[in-house]
């Protein structure tokens, strides 16, 4: 799996003309991206998953962690 994440669009312009920064970024720092249109800099961090979220689709009857069988109500 990459430790890249992709952008789709600047978060201060919204253009989509966006590129990876030749500048090497210490691991766990996130991703460097540069936009041609506004000409700045930003990175991307993963930070994780919420726990409030994970909740939701257990409440809401989904399985998504491939624990549970169809059907189950566990």
């Amino acid at each position: 799996m990459s430790e890249r994440a992709a952008p789709f669009h600047c978060p201060y312009c919204g253009d989509e003309d966006l590129r990876p920064s030749e500048l090497e970024t210490p691991r766990g720092q996130g991703a460097a991206w540069e936009c041609a249109a506004c000409n700045r800099a930003f990175r991307l961090k993963f930070l994780g998953l919420l726990a409030s979220g994970l909740q939701a689709a257990h409440h809401d009857g989904a399985h998504t962690d491939g624990l549970h069988g169809e059907g189950s109500d566990s």
